[in-house]
């Protein structure tokens, strides 16, 4: 093979770092941003917090000139403090007087560093004293430890403990249980009995190896005298499968029971907790900070910034100065260098905001019917709409409605859940699918609990109103709602 040397002409897109770290900024979400804000005050001692982020002026390096976003002087001007000087032929006595010594002279801080070589007490963080939650086995070894068991007996429902899940079901059978242990003094029966100890620990249920078996145990709990406690008994252990369908009519010939006994009965199976492990361990609350909220004022719907989601930045005045009075030492070229990395850094925070505020009060005005009527007022939207009505690309539309929230008077809301398809209507327009399910979800909750609406009834029902829906679209949003079908919904009460 030859080598030889040839001129070729092309074009590609480069990325420069301001323009990565403007996207970044952009796709962030408003937790997300604030822990970015903070790693960048961290490393940069160009920027501090202050009361409005400051707008920058397209200058070169050499001018460090700032503007501030009001006519006002910058904040970060501090007035100079003067002790008042007190005339003894003065019967006027001023609200402070000079000192020559400080509060902390004479008197220590009452209150505790937060750790090892804490110089002052800002950095105290109250709820990293929190405990931490209690979980489900923490509860069960609890119990355990106050039960009067012997050594190897204590050991085995341990272990049992251990193999039951979140949800308070045991995923582990007799044999599985009986490997693990792994003792020649232990015998199958032994774990059988232990885990029947463990299944009469709090919550009630918790042990079970199915669904069937922790409602048995919920119910064996209850009083004796309980009404239907025993006919509810007979239909979970005889007639379990019976129950998803609510064939009250088999239930009734299997049991030898009226209408009224079976319905009281289901009606007490109902009221018994399926997952019983949720009631001790709970999930961490999730936590939604809103990048905009919504109002309604004078009639018309108004869109602002959340203030509290991105923290105010400015650059320190004083190592401003210091960089004006420098010269080229290798100390004045870092603080140049951190000048135009705050420089950056705003601009590019600057304009997330403005972007996220323009979508979002195209959005506001493009689905004013949903602010007004709910979702059946929703109206079909995508991206593209968006973006042509901003001169913006689809794919920055795509990072700005991304974990992005909107506060409204119906609720706090993601950016993408006002972007939905469309169906076509009998009089030419479009019905969105967000409203459709709106729809579907109102005619099940008008339906009679005794002859609930099929969804080949509800595509009939929404073709009446002129939205030409197949059954098969209905079954796929209704299972999306987590709605059951009719033969599950259906009720004799």
């Amino acid at each position: 093979m030859k080598q030889t040397i040839q001129l070729r002409l092309g074009q590609h897109l480069t990325m420069t770092p301001q323009l990565q770290q403007a996207i970044k900024l952009l796709q962030l979400s408003a937790l997300e941003l604030q822990k970015e804000i903070q790693e960048v005050l961290d490393s940069n001692l160009m920027l501090e917090e202050g009361d409005e982020t400051e707008r920058f002026i397209a200058n070169e390096m050499s001018d460090m000139r700032l503007a501030p976003t009001t006519d006002s002087e910058p904040e970060y001007r501090e007035e100079a403090r003067v002790d008042q000087e007190v005339s003894a032929a003065s019967n006027d006595m001023p609200d402070e007087l000079p000192v020559d010594i400080q509060w902390d002279d004479v008197y220590d801080s009452y209150l505790p560093t937060t750790g090892q070589g804490s110089d002052t007490d800002a950095d105290f963080d109250p709820l990293t004293q929190q405990s931490r939650p209690l979980s489900l086995h923490d509860h069960l070894a609890w119990q355990l430890n106050l039960s009067r068991l012997n050594e190897r007996d204590f050991m085995i429902a341990q272990t049992i403990i251990d193999a039951i899940d979140a949800d308070g079901y045991l995923r582990s059978d007799v044999p599985d249980l009986f490997l693990t242990i792994d003792d020649p003094s232990v015998a199958a029966e032994d774990v059988q009995t232990l885990i029947y100890r463990v299944q009469s620990l709090d919550p009630s249920g918790v042990g079970a190896r199915d669904l069937q078996e922790c409602l048995l145990i919920q119910l064996r709990q209850l009083p004796i005298e309980m009404p239907s406690r025993q006919l509810a008994i007979q239909i979970c252990h005889n007639g379990f499968e019976a129950l998803p369908r609510k064939d009250v009519n088999a239930l009734m010939r299997l049991c030898e029971a009226t209408e009224n006994e079976v319905t009281e009965a289901l009606a007490l199976i109902r009221s018994l907790q399926p997952r019983p492990g949720s009631v001790i361990e709970t999930a961490p609350a999730e936590y939604i900070v809103p990048d905009v909220f919504v109002r309604k004022a004078e009639g018309r719907w108004y869109v602002e910034l959340n203030a509290e989601a991105t923290p105010k930045l400015r650059v320190n005045a004083e190592y401003l100065n210091l960089i004006r009075r420098s010269d080229q030492s290798a100390d004045g070229s870092i603080l140049k260098s951190h000048l135009q990395e705050a420089r950056w850094f705003i601009k590019s925070l600057v304009s997330r905001n403005e972007t996220v505020l323009r979508v979002g009060a195209k959005i506001v005005e493009m689905q004013q019917d949903f602010f007004e009527q709910g979702d059946e007022g929703m109206r079909p939207m995508i991206l593209r709409d968006i973006a042509e009505a901003l001169e913006l690309h689809e794919s920055t539309v795509s990072r700005v409605t991304t974990q992005k929230y909107m506060h409204t008077p119906r609720g706090t809301f993601e950016f993408k859940y006002f972007f939905s398809s469309h169906v076509n209507t009998a009089s030419g327009g479009e019905c969105s699918s967000t409203a459709i399910r709106a729809l579907i979800r109102k005619l099940i909750a008008l339906e009679s609990t005794r002859k609930p609406l099929s969804d080949d009834k509800i595509a009939k029902d929404l073709a009446d109103q002129g939205i030409k829906v197949a059954r098969r679209t209905v079954a796929k949003y209704r299972e999306a709602m987590g709605i059951p079908p009719s033969n599950e919904r259906k009720r004799l009460n």
